[in-house]
């Protein structure tokens, strides 16, 4: 990743003291194209601005603008403000006292894209594999935004609906692809018939309907088994997640720092 940040530096004014370290720990997860989109949304900004050289703010900006698209206009709606800051206070929350989840890098209540707010978990480094563990883990991240409007506010939103849909994903494909439910080591997905070259042929083998419906229970207990996890531990750290949501709701965003200092201990590290 460092050298293809290098390739794309080049000809670009950067600050003296630029941290290319700390860039390439950001960008965990950025493909090739994806480096070269930042950096030159960066000079770019640099150059509407008309100032002299690229810092780290500009990096952020960009890589933000990269994967979740351009910011838009700040919520107004105060109760609107309210419910997606506490939604992301709780995504956030929960990824700090998660031993196996990433670590906060930003929340924000800033609008992109098709999201009112967003919490960023990037991997600190790049991953070939992930455990059940850690899928449990990020499964409840994904729940704690619905568990924070449900406990604060007594109501749901339409806005968890990504999450609910990312959460399902992985909670079927570990019970489905990986044999990680109490169904055992079986793969659950329609089988194909395959030639020499593995091109597909005929009709998928399905499994029968008794067993799907063991299959959809499985699922669903894992989901909900998440989300009464982060219900349960939103409800412990209630102090932290209103000191988060309130502060959000005055400054719209914080990195990783603030959001530590607010939550008033150290991330959670598996053992």
């Amino acid at each position: 990743r460092k050298y293809i940040l290098n390739i794309h530096a080049k000809g670009k004014p950067f600050e003296k003291e630029f941290n290319w370290e700390k860039v390439a720990r950001r960008t965990v997860g950025f493909s090739g194209a994806d480096l070269e989109n930042m950096l030159n949304e960066a000079a770019i900004a640099v150059a509407r601005e008309s100032r002299k050289a690229i810092n780290m703010e500009d990096i952020e900006e960009a890589s933000l603008k990269v994967k979740l698209g351009p910011s838009k206009k700040r919520l107004q709606d105060k109760r609107e403000r309210e419910m997606t800051a506490y939604h992301e206070a709780g995504h956030a929350l929960i990824a700090h006292v998660s031993p196996h989840a990433d670590p906060v890098h930003r929340i924000s209540i800033i609008s992109r894209g098709s999201a009112l707010g967003f919490t960023l978990t990037p991997p600190e480094k790049d991953k070939l594999q992930v455990t059940k563990s850690e899928m449990i883990d990020e499964i409840a991240v994904l729940m704690g935004g619905r568990a924070a409007e449900e406990l604060v506010f007594g109501e749901l939103t339409a806005g968890a609906s990504s999450d609910i849909e990312r959460a399902t994903r992985m909670a079927r494909a570990m019970v489905t692809d990986y044999g990680m439910s109490a169904l055992g080591p079986m793969n659950f997905s329609p089988q194909y018939e395959t030639t020499n070259y593995s091109k597909a042929v005929g009709e998928p083998a399905k499994i029968s309907d008794n067993l799907q419906q063991k299959v959809d229970d499985e699922i669903l207990k894992i989901i909900e088994a998440a989300k009464n996890k982060a219900l349960k531990t939103l409800k412990k750290h209630r102090k932290q997640l209103d000191a988060v949501s309130e502060e959000l709701i005055k400054v719209e965003s914080l990195d990783g720092d603030q959001f530590t200092k607010l939550m008033g201990m150290d991330k959670a590290k598996s053992e």
